[in-house]
């Protein structure tokens, strides 16, 4: 099983950046790059909110479950 991350879909729509999108959620470029690759072991409530705000989105328009 494996959870999908789709960060750079929602980027895409909201034509933002990520060096944009880091600042406005308070967290590092670097840090942004490992949840959009999909490197990251897990995600705090409060970045996911954050992303979630600044995205203008809902949670599960950033993750996916794909069953392996």
């Amino acid at each position: 099983m494996s959870i999908i991350v789709n960060i750079d879909i929602m980027m895409a729509k909201r034509k933002i950046s990520a060096g944009e999108l880091a600042d406005r959620i308070g967290i590092t470029p670097a840090n942004l790059s490992i949840l959009k690759n999909n490197k990251a072991k897990a995600i705090r409530f409060s970045t996911l909110e954050a992303l979630c705000k600044a995205l203008e989105c809902q949670p599960a328009d950033i993750l996916e479950f794909v069953d392996d």
